[in-house]
């Protein structure tokens, strides 16, 4: 570790993140978005920045006044497509334009907003997203003071977190033309529409879409293709699992698409498969890859000759790229790796070149581009560097152990002002998901940690993406069993091998599924002194019928059983349950509008702490959702850290240094 000050909350507003690498058509540019938290206006600030693909200084692009992003290069490269609020209360909209800079074209204005945009083959037209439908917010005082009409429920996926009410507004596809002629709406009725793509011929555009009967009860869909010009679309696929992002192969023929397979089976690998573009019998390409191929959201990419495709995949705490053969039996090849965490990739249109964004522990993310295979990678920007110089970061020791059977990674970051001999108080961390990893990313959390003077302590318990299939699935039917043993193991392994953390100075904290394994844990031991359960699942019964995804996901990851035939499986496995056993002082931090795990999860364990005569302090916070430690509004942002960290020091003492 550099000497230096530790990262602090306030530097939040000082990193930039660096997202969305798009290489032009041929390889000479790189449009990327930079965005930025201001705490002065409480928003964020995301600009198009442009780098040169041979190395100079990154140059902005746009200079929209709030955030342009998404940008997408039209096929001959002239121009350059992207969306933007441009108006104060503006939903994103689509602007184009000229590639040598100039004024942008707007080309919509829908009441709901615009995303996912994708240029037709000759650049003439764009297909996008967008929200048809759904009850006018009131504006005018005069509104708010009068009666609402009453919202009329027939399914049961009628909210979604982060979005609110979607029962009637469903987003479909829209064409529109670069000449500034009205969109033309494509797709209708009671479906949600995503990830439209044109035909290499520009005649039809494919998508994802949840078409089937069965809609409502699990999570499939299915690619169609409908007519450029609207009609009826077409399906393509055979309804087995959630499909997303389709590609067509060079010469049309096949679509590569990302799919989970399986109804409602959660904690399997996202796979790439490809189908017949008429439909058909669909192959699986990644099933020697027992990695999950879903971490981006970045559709496959072919190369021009059609033979293999480049995909992103978990791996170990790292997130890379992998070349995967279209039919020969040449297994998946790490071709982009390294420590570290890509969150964007694109490919010029030769094949010859891949631009990607990438960050390490302690390193925001920057662009690099690099040949096809990996090779003569370079780093192309270095905007958070004057920030870097002035912070002392500190770098993780991974370490290895066994448990029953499976082979687990933990990480261990030292405390800004390290002094050998020293005991400090150590923060345990745990992820959400469950079926998601911890790993080597930038992580402002645990910088943060770190430079309040706490060792930091991580781990990829079973049940975490990363290591296979079968380490995925193994907290399923369990959690709160081989999940929470792998956590305090894992803490135990860190103790004894690392003297620096002081074994009488322990907090927990977790949010989402860690949140759940938070207050499950203090509900099953005494060693930590204080904890914080963020946004967490309390009550599995509760959270069935309340929660955006807990009739599905919440019932799958128990094991299947529905309340009614085995409700005794979800009092046991619910936090609420052990209420009575936790004495550790909690902190319990929610989202007043989380519609994933809903604010009465966190209300529920606050009033039995209270009732039984416990220490624990609940923070609310107005207007956000379940993503608000992620994307909430900086100054919520800011302000949950310093919750946080006034907590774990008055439970944990200061430092000794």
């Amino acid at each position: 570790m550099s000497t230096g000050r530790g990262m602090v909350p306030e530097d939040l507003t000082r990193v930039v993140f660096v997202t969305d690498p798009q290489l032009s058509p041929d390889g000479r540019w790189i449009a990327f978005v930079v965005t930025s938290l201001s705490d002065e206006r409480d928003e964020y600030l995301s600009n198009i920045w442009v780098v040169d693909a041979a190395g100079g200084v990154p140059r902005r692009f746009t200079a929209g006044p709030r955030r342009d992003t998404e940008p997408r290069w039209s096929p001959d490269g002239t121009r350059l497509a992207f969306l933007s609020e441009r108006a104060p209360k503006d939903k994103l909209q689509l602007y184009v334009m000229p590639a040598d800079g100039g004024e942008p074209t707007k080309l919509t204005a829908l009441e709901n907003g615009v995303g996912g945009a994708a240029w037709s083959p000759d650049g003439s037209r764009l297909a996008f997203v967008s929200p048809v439908g759904g009850q006018r917010e009131p504006e005018s005082e005069e509104e708010k003071r009068k009666s609402r009409p009453a919202r009329v429920i027939t399914s049961v996926k009628y909210r979604f977190n982060g979005e609110g009410f979607v029962y009637d507004r469903r987003p479909h596809v829209f064409v529109v033309s670069t000449d500034g002629s009205a969109p033309l709406q494509i797709t209708d009725g009671d479906f949600i529409d995503a990830d439209p793509v044109w035909s290499p011929e520009g005649e039809s555009i494919v998508f994802a879409s949840a078409r089937h009967a069965e809609r409502d009860d699990d999570d499939a869909s299915d690619l169609w293709r409908v007519p450029a010009k609207g009609g009826a679309p077409q399906r393509l696929t055979e309804t087995s699992g959630p499909v997303m992002l389709p590609a067509f192969s060079p010469d049309g023929r096949s679509i590569a698409y990302f799919t989970r397979p399986g109804r409602n089976a959660y904690g399997r690998n996202v796979r790439l498969f490809v189908v017949p573009s008429g439909g058909g019998a669909a192959a699986c390409l990644t099933s020697a890859l027992d990695r999950s191929c879903g971490p981006l959201h970045v559709r496959p990419l072919w190369s021009p000759d059609g033979r293999s495709v480049v995909v992103a995949a978990e791996d170990r705490g790292d997130v890379g790229l992998w070349r995967v053969a279209i039919s020969s039996s040449e297994p998946p090849a790490r071709i982009v790796g390294g420590e570290r965490a890509l969150n964007g990739c694109s490919a010029s249109a030769d094949g010859r070149m891949l631009a990607f964004a990438a960050s390490s522990p302690v390193a925001p993310a920057e662009v690099f581009a690099c040949r096809a295979d990996g090779s003569d990678e370079r780093r192309l920007t270095e905007l958070n560097r004057g920030w870097t110089e002035t912070v002392a970061l500190s770098t993780p020791e991974r370490f290895r152990f066994t448990r029953a059977g499976f082979e687990l990674d933990v990480w261990v970051m030292r405390p800004a002002g390290f002094v050998a001999g020293r005991r400090y108080p150590t923060l345990l961390n745990v992820h959400g998901g469950p079926h998601a990893q911890y790993g080597h990313n930038f992580f402002d959390e645990f910088q943060v940690y770190a430079g309040a003077g706490y060792a930091v302590v991580y781990t990829n318990p079973r049940g975490s993406q990363g290591y296979g299939e079968a380490f995925a699935q193994a907290v399923v039917g369990d959690w709160g069993g081989g999940d929470y043993a792998d956590v305090m193991a894992a803490l135990d392994e860190a103790l004894a091998r690392l003297p620096f953390i002081d074994p009488e100075r322990l907090g927990v904290l977790g949010g989402s599924y860690g949140g759940f394994l938070t207050s499950w844990t203090v509900g099953h031991t005494k060693r930590f002194k204080a904890a914080c359960s963020e946004r967490a699942v309390n009550c599995q019964y509760t959270m069935f019928g309340t929660s955006d995804i807990g009739h599905s996901f919440n019932v799958v990851e128990l094991g299947g059983p529905l309340p009614w035939e085995d409700m005794a499986r979800y009092i046991e496995r619910s936090p609420l349950t052990y209420a009575k056993d936790i004495v550790t002082p909690l902190l319990i931090v929610h989202s007043e509008d989380d519609l994933r795990c809903p604010i009465e999860q966190g209300e529920q364990l606050f009033v039995a702490l209270k009732k039984l005569r416990r220490e624990v302090r609940f923070v609310r916070f107005p207007g956000e959702n379940h993503e608000m430690s992620r994307s909430g509004k900086p100054r919520h942002r800011l302000e949950r850290f310093r919750h946080i960290l006034d907590w774990f020091a008055a439970h944990l003492g200061k430092t000794a240094s």
